[in-house]
């Protein structure tokens, strides 16, 4: 399994070492750039978005209209851009090919839009099962990074996964939430009046609403959604 950390100086000097080109397009790299070249950085899908829900928008706006009407439970989302090329590709292999210490480039990026960060991150968790096959939690990795960089603390353990429920890719938005009910649980412990919850990815929002309502419940007054991409799905 891979271990629940930040990579040591090891793994940055193996991988400078190893990437000395980008891993995008294989031009080399400048002294200063470390995984991937700023042109290809530069492609990365960051477009103007609603802060509260996360849905790209033509200009960067508080509250779009659907937030307006029915805003989500949480206060304030973050998100480094569309789950479409190149960072679908990056996610893939941070996620699935197991090259966890993606977690701290992608970190880095994403930690460049994050204005006011939570004293504490919460990252969401995985079922025992899945983590086997994984053998890491790819959010608790992401958030682990971040909060070197927003000098904030993690609570690994904070959350726990009840049940294994199948993967929520190919499900809609309400069976997302019925896929999700009584999923989770909420440790008793002492929680600042701001938090924010760690996932790689958020498409309907089930899954960080859950965890929101929880916190909400337990007192907290504001909770933030910190995340690598949102898909632009429109899913019922």
């Amino acid at each position: 399994m891979m271990p629940n950390r930040v990579p040591s100086w090891r793994d940055n000097l193996y991988h400078r070492l190893l990437f000395k080109h980008c891993s995008l397009c294989q031009l080399p790299l400048t002294h200063t750039e470390q995984y991937w070249c700023n042109h290809c950085i530069s492609h990365f899908p960051t477009l103007p978005y609603c802060q509260h829900c996360g849905t790209t928008m033509l200009s960067t706006v508080t509250n779009c209209g659907r937030c307006l009407s029915n805003p989500p439970r949480w206060h304030r989302f973050y998100r480094l851009g569309e789950y479409r090329p190149p960072l679908q590709q990056l996610i893939h292999q941070f996620k699935f090919y197991g090259k966890f210490w993606l977690a701290q480039p992608l970190a880095l990026q994403l930690a460049h839009q994050i204005t006011d960060p939570a004293p504490l991150l919460l990252p969401v968790p995985l079922h025992w099962r899945r983590y086997c096959l994984r053998g890491f939690n790819q959010s608790q990795q992401l958030a682990l990074a971040l909060a070197t960089i927003l000098n904030s603390q993690v609570n690994q353990h904070a959350f726990q996964r009840l049940r294994h429920t199948p993967p929520q890719q190919q499900l809609t938005k309400n069976q997302r939430r019925y896929n999700l009910k009584h999923a989770f649980k909420l440790h008793s412990l002492c929680l600042p009046d701001h938090v924010a919850i760690i996932d790689d990815v958020v498409t309907t929002g089930a899954t960080v609403d859950q965890l929101t309502q929880l916190l909400l419940q337990r007192g907290v007054k504001r909770v933030d959604i910190y995340t690598l991409c949102h898909t632009e799905k429109s899913l019922n």
